[in-house]
């Protein structure tokens, strides 16, 4: 009953912040009964096309423009996500802004290898997970130039591998969309320093450019956490009558330290509890360095030709080239550390086609995709360093020696189709299917005193066809109820299958062995819900949700301490419930999300523990995601040119990776992560037409919180010197209070 209170606490919130919401909501309708309702069209491909109204869709889209995005101040993309999309968390594991550790109803999108991921991201209609391990590289995105955001629930099968939990689609701006020029410069706490620069043209014979450019610089707000990027977004293209095309160029570059998990409390054998590192000093790392250097080069091209008044083709090209390398000190015991490093090389280049026609009472999309990669991978290791007093990892005895190596190649191919059918003015069905056929060839290469043993060349093939099928009725003009069962998959990683064998374990992320098969993953999402709009300013949305995995991939141990492999688990699930509601009283905007999400393992099986294997069951809870979310968003117009605003986020525990079963080396233990509630607020002024300026504080209260919870041996105490392990709860610090002034000008 203790385990069930903050459960409780968490969703009587949640009723009493919606019990503000509803009377507003119910006075809006009053007022709006003569009003014609907007229409809000939306993609239903990642390739641009004929959009649909969004109100025909079975399951519920997000949608937010770059303007909702900056009012928001939020100090990047993720961070938006995270305080202002229902069903998003972030985790923030490697303390980095640009390294967030995302979650979509229990789905991650992380841009750490080896973390199972369950969302497909898409820019301008490229797929943007990275070929090697399905990461996504946030700080390889192009802020000052992304259009519009669009987060789709469910395993939506046209949008193609990986869509196990949802997708999202970003799309950039271009002359047309944003002319003029738009500089936003902004400084704050940590030395944290940011430029966004954009301008774009166009002409009245239809050629449009556009350039934009973001430049960031920070220290940290922990010890030796610097972090820097740039990046540089150039579109040109030409809009004719019935032709629109556009060619663009991204370079991004980024020199990143992130300090990762930081012990708390130890357990001692005779069950009692110390204090670790975090409690002493939240900006402490463990060991350094953590440092991360990415490099990106993408082309794309694109198509619409209007080929009558009901029919579009879309198409793209593209070719991506990246560049990964990972610089990591680990300290092995009190007179054992190793500097891991590993160095990725990936090309990819595809084509897809879309066509999409409007046929009497019907809206039908076709379309295939062709992607392929090339990966260069390899992982090196300098040995018998010093630790010294500060826990930096130097002065390595044994150069930096290769361990492993992988070349590898990919291709994906899938076709696809969608027909939504008006079965009467207020009742459409939409059906789906696609096609996907995958290779993933690898050849491992190991290395032992210099010299290198190539493994034979292996290649998997998959297959899967997923259908969709939902219904949406409008019951009348303002109340909408939908339902939707989808089905997608996403194949193994070249990781995975890298560390894939249960009589040769790994350590991640540079110690790959053997490529055996594993499964594909399959995922069946069950949704229904309802929309309620009152008015162009208020309503609300509810959708519950079942989302079931088939042969998910797990790391699981071996017989040998701190070593495992990539193996299927049969089954696990995810279901929940997710309600938004937004309304304007007076002069105030407020917007509400509340998320409840239960996440468990469906079959009996075995965990990876780090130091001991940790036994499953079935309806054992998935680790790291919170059960309960809320977010409260508020905007008040203050005067004409003055709003002031503030957001509300609270999170409740979650349990600690490694103590799934409560259970540990020292015995019974409780070691979740605990809740947590942050005040931010903003405010802006404008002082004239092309000047305005803003200000921002996160964590006001200065709350100390963690997002994340790992089980390991700690060989620190709480001064951070070197002590007999203990086994200790590793977690992820959030943020302290950091306060951001800027301005921005358009002309």
């Amino acid at each position: 009953m203790q385990n069930r209170l903050p459960q409780l606490q968490a969703t009587t919130l949640a009723l009493a912040v919606a019990s503000v919401f509803l009377p507003s909501v119910l006075c809006a309708q009053e007022s709006s009964d003569k009003k014609l309702q907007a229409v809000e069209v939306v993609g239903t491909s990642p390739l641009p096309g004929l959009g649909i109204e969004k109100n025909k869709l079975p399951y519920d889209v997000q949608t937010v423009d770059d303007q909702t995005v900056y009012r928001s101040r939020s100090q990047n993309l993720t961070e938006f996500m995270a305080n202002h999309l229902t069903g998003v968390n972030v985790n923030e594991v490697q303390g980095s802004p640009f390294q967030g550790d995302i979650t979509y109803r229990g789905f991650r999108l992380s841009s750490l290898l080896g973390s199972p991921q369950g969302l497909s991201v898409y820019l301008d209609g490229v797929r943007v997970n990275e070929p090697f391990g399905d990461v996504v590289n946030w700080d390889m995105l192009p802020e000052a130039a992304i259009g519009n955001v669009t987060l789709v629930p469910g395993s939506n099968p046209i949008y193609g591998l990986n869509t196990l939990g949802g997708a999202l689609a970003f799309t950039t701006k271009s002359g047309l969309t944003a002319p003029g020029t738009d500089i936003r410069l902004s400084l704050g706490s940590f030395m944290r320093k940011r430029v966004d620069v954009s301008y774009g043209t166009k002409s009245d014979d239809g050629w449009h450019n556009f350039i934009a450019g973001t430049a960031f610089h920070e220290d940290g707000w922990r010890r030796e956490s610097e972090g820097k990027l740039g990046n540089v977004f150039i579109k040109t293209g030409r809009q004719q009558s019935d032709v629109n095309w556009d060619v663009s160029l991204l370079v991004g570059r980024s020199n990143l330290l992130g300090n990762g998990l930081l012990p708390s409390y130890g357990y001692k054998e005779d069950g009692t509890r110390v204090k670790g590192m975090y409690e002493t000093d939240r900006r402490w790392a463990y060991t350094y360095i953590d440092r991360t250097r990415n490099e990106l080069n993408m082309l794309n091209f694109n198509l619409q030709r209007m080929l009558d008044g009901s029919t579009e083709l879309a198409t793209n090209a593209y070719v991506r080239q990246s560049t990964r390398r990972t610089a990591s000190g680990d300290a092995e015991s009190a007179d054992e550390a190793v500097i891991n490093l590993t160095n990725t090389r990936q090309t990819g280049y595809g084509t897809s086609i879309n066509l999409t026609k409007i046929l009497d009472a019907h809206q039908i999309t076709t379309g295939a995709s062709l992607d392929a990669s090339r990966v260069r991978y390899g992982g090196y290791q300098a040995s018998e360093c010093e630790l010294d007093a500060s826990r930096f990892v130097d002065d390595c005895e044994v150069a930096a020696q290769s361990q492993v190596g992988v070349r590898g190649s990919s291709y994906a191919l899938g076709v696809y189709a969608s027909d939504t059918y008006a079965i009467d003015s207020a009742t459409h069905l939409t059906a789906a299917a696609r096609f996907n056929h995958a290779k993933v060839s690898n050849t491992l290469t190991q290395y032992e005193n210099g010299a290198g043993t190539a493994q034979p060349r292996e290649s998997f093939s998959y297959n899967s066809l997923n259908p969709s099928l939902g219904l949406s009725r409008q019951l009348d003009e303002r109340v909408t109820v939908f339902g939707n069962l989808g089905q997608s998959n996403r194949v193994p990683t070249v990781i995975e299958l890298g560390c894939a064998d249960p009589d040769n374990g790994c350590r991640l992320p540079t110690g790959l062995q053997a490529d055996p098969y594993l499964k594909q993953v399959v995922a069946r999402t069950l949704e229904g819900g309802m929309r309620w709009k009152l008015s162009d300013d208020s309503g609300y949305t509810v959708s519950v949700y079942r989302s079931d995995n088939s042969n998910d991939i797990l790391f699981v141990p071996t017989d040998q301490a701190g070593l495992g492999y990539f193996s299927n688990f049969a089954r696990t699930r995810r279901q929940g419930l997710d309600l938004s509601a937004y309304t304007r009283v007076a002069d105030f905007d407020l917007r509400l999300s509340y998320s409840y999400l239960h996440a468990t393992y469906q079959a009996e099986g075995e965990l990876f523990g780090g130091e001991r294997e940790i036994a499953i069951s079935k309806g054992t809870r998935i680790a790291g995601l919170p059960a309960h979310t809320l977010k409260l968003n508020a905007d008040w117009h203050a005067a004409p040119k003055m709003i002031v605003g503030g957001t509300v986020i609270a999170a409740s525990g979650q349990i600690t990776q490694g103590n799934e079963d409560g259970d540990s080396e020292v015995g019974r233990i409780n070691a979740r992560v605990g809740g947590y509630a942050l005040l931010n607020l903003h405010a802006s002024y404008e002082a004239d037409k092309k000047l305005e300026y803003f200000a921002r504080v996160v964590n006001v209260l200065d709350t100390r919180f963690s997002t994340y919870g790992l089980m390991a041996n700690s060989i620190y105490n709480a001064s951070g010197v070197l002590a007999d392990p203990t086994t200790s709860r590793f977690v992820a610090p959030g943020a302290p209070r950091a306060v951001l002034v800027g301005l921005r000008y358009r002309f």
